[in-house]
């Protein structure tokens, strides 16, 4: 018989930290914790304000109701939890954790022996430009080949002189350069704005109008100069049909999935299979989960085996992170298995 509880923990960022939706201070996040037989499973459902879909009033009344079905089994739930697919990313982890000889090796491989590691790109937060010049130059010194700066907070223009000032220095050989707009650009303007970018041989730019405006954005990825990667855009798909249908309409370059945000394993698989069908090609990304969930997607990437650096980096953020295996090292993500975990709640 398993038996299944809950708990909130809020994190907290060693910097506060800036995105096109303001200043981000503390992370809000919730664990499910299965015990069966002696053993403990955990997952974490990684519950983002403002952007998740199950962003809801009934959100801690949802997992109530998960802990006194959860008999019902894995399969049963996800189906019910169609609608709340954070929470069906804690539960995946939370069942797997539980059958796992150790509760945190979620999918055994070269990854979790400490042999292999994960090509990931360093994040740049938005702020000022000495600021962001700065956590710039702290990238590049610890071996960051790829680099993914935030945009749309500040002047375009000074956005552009940033990254003017890293490819006098760098060629897009030595350094790949993503740019994520979370949506901040206007489409009157947005096709001018991509074409200056371009020019800096930057490598995709991920969402650069605000979701939900599906013709602009198809015709903005048939007209663009440099590779689109729709974000935002997947949040809310639920059925297979919606899914395939958006990417059919769009015809994206890229998709980059957040488990967390998009119906964790599954989902991402789901989303993978569609991306595929339209030769688009796709990465990872963790959306601000603590060490538990970071672990868990870092896994699950590492099986798919793909060649691009993956959005990876965030759980050194935090003040009050779980101590981990896990560890950013030359640009890559690394498990060491020396490390033991240090989870308490």
């Amino acid at each position: 018989m398993i038996k299944a509880k809950y708990n909130k923990y809020i994190l907290n960022f060693k910097n506060p930290s800036g995105t096109s939706r303001g200043i981000l201070r503390t992370k809000e996040t919730w664990f499910i914790i299965l015990e069966e037989n002696g053993k403990t499973g955990i997952g974490e459902t990684g519950l983002f304000r403002g952007l998740s879909i199950d962003d809801v009033p009934n959100y801690k009344e949802k997992l109530i109701w998960v802990c006194n079905n959860i008999d019902k089994g894995l399969e049963w739930l996800l189906y019910e939890l169609l609608e709340f697919p954070s929470i069906q990313f804690g539960l995946e982890q939370a069942f797997l954790s539980l059958k796992s000889e150790h509760k945190f090796e979620l999918f055994p491989s070269e990854f979790t022996k400490g042999k292999e590691a994960i090509s990931i790109n360093g994040l740049i937060w938005m702020g000022e430009k000495e600021f962001m010049k700065k956590q710039i130059k702290e990238k590049l010194e610890t071996g960051f080949s790829c680099i993914k700066m935030k945009i749309g907070a500040i002047d375009f223009d000074a956005e552009i002189e940033l990254l003017k000032s890293i490819r006098k220095e760098f060629s897009s050989k030595e350094i790949e350069l993503r740019v994520d707009a979370n949506g901040a650009f206007n489409p009157k303007n947005a096709l001018e704005k991509l074409k200056r970018l371009s020019e800096l041989e930057i490598h995709s730019i991920e969402q650069p109008i605000k979701q939900g405006q599906i013709e602009e954005m198809a015709a903005l990825c048939e007209q663009t100069p440099l590779p689109i990667a729709l974000d935002e855009e997947l949040i809310g798909m639920f059925s297979s049909e919606e899914k395939k249908q958006l990417l059919q309409t769009i015809k994206p370059q890229y998709i980059i999935l957040k488990p967390s945000l998009i119906g964790g394993f599954a989902g991402s698989l789901d989303w993978i299979k569609f991306a595929q069908e339209i030769n688009s090609d796709w990465w990872i990304t963790s959306a601000l989960e603590s060490n538990i969930g970071l672990n868990a997607i870092a896994q699950f990437t590492h099986t798919l085996k793909s060649d691009l650096p993956q959005g990876l980096g965030t759980g050194c953020l935090f003040t009050n992170n779980f101590t981990s295996p896990l560890v950013v090292k030359n640009g890559t993500l690394q498990y060491n298995p020396a490390q033991n975990w240090n989870f308490n709640l």
